[in-house]
């Protein structure tokens, strides 16, 4: 997960599909390594992205909430979680929580249209369910999540050794496509893409229109989809509905405003597509528990 400070806490970068912005890695060697606390974390969560690469993720310490499509997921200390390419998540905290984690393209373990890559990296982005949770209750996803402990250890270690790590990547990933691949896709799960793609449009909607006055109807036509459909693929996704998110987004960027600029508080509330000041602050106040103006001097 790529993520930068601002002030005293972490947010992550997307675009405007969501989809993180920096490369894990490099094209030379594209893996990453990110001993990670959600607590550190802007609101204590890291929000809603996806990757073209395959992330691995253990919590250490603490419990997450991990959101993937419909489902919610609560991760206890010992677990961890396979996250598939191109799935939309989010991770939530309560408290500190330790999750060390791993982002890395498939090409790393073999080159697309390679045997290696059709035999037993295919079936599993194609075929796999979105996720897979580890529970070391499993004698197969103990044994997984010790090889993701030895990977981590590598990482934090003076000397990376990026041949050791491929070996322990192709005994792990073995492991997830005897035990994980076979599994078929449900219905629901091969129309997962296709719905968080119209749900993505509908996002980027939001995105490039916030300051405007947006209605559901608009929304929903940027996706070519009904106000209902809209409505189910917002709650589905991302558990909000459109209207609720576009005042979320539209926060979001007042809140990067107070910290940016010196404007005037009813400047960024009608920068931001609110109609009135005093209806910016009550929906600020509810959603960052502070006034705009305790948010902007909260780190001095």
């Amino acid at each position: 997960m790529i993520k930068h400070q601002e002030q005293n806490a972490f947010i992550i970068t997307t675009d405007d599909t969501l989809r993180e912005t920096i490369p894990h890695g490099t094209d030379r060697f594209p893996f990453a390594y990110y001993p990670e606390d959600i607590w550190l974390f802007d609101f204590h969560r890291i929000d809603w992205h996806w990757h073209h690469e395959l992330e691995l993720l253990t919590v250490a310490e603490g419990t997450a909430r991990c959101f993937i499509g419909n489902d919610q997921l609560t991760l206890h200390a010992g677990c961890g979680i396979f996250i598939n390419s191109g799935i939309l998540h989010r991770f939530e905290a309560d408290s500190s929580t330790f999750t060390p984690n791993i982002v890395f393209s498939p090409a790393l373990l073999a080159p697309e249209k390679s045997l290696l890559y059709e035999k037993y990296i295919q079936p599993v982005l194609t075929s796999c369910a979105p996720y897979q949770v580890f529970d070391p209750k499993h004698k197969w996803q103990k044994q997984l999540l010790e090889l993701l402990d030895q990977i981590y250890a590598l990482w934090e270690s003076e000397e990376k050794n990026e041949l050791r790590t491929v070996q322990l990547l192709f005994h792990a990933w073995d492991l997830l496509f005897t035990h994980a691949a076979r599994i078929p896709a449900s219905y629901g799960t091969r129309r997962l893409n296709h719905r968080q793609a119209r749900l993505q449009v509908m996002m980027q909607y939001i995105h490039d229109h916030y300051p405007e006055t947006v209605t559901l109807e608009e929304i929903a036509a940027a996706a070519l989809v009904s106000k209902s459909s809209a409505l189910h693929l917002f709650q589905s996704g991302i558990q909000i509905s459109p209207v609720a998110y576009l005042i979320q987004y539209r926060l979001s960027r007042a809140a990067g405003m107070l910290c940016t600029t010196k404007k005037p508080v009813s400047a960024i509330a009608e920068e931001t597509g609110f109609a009135s000041t005093g209806y910016f602050c009550r929906k600020f106040r509810q959603h960052y528990q502070m006034s705009p103006m305790e948010y902007r001097r909260r780190d001095g």
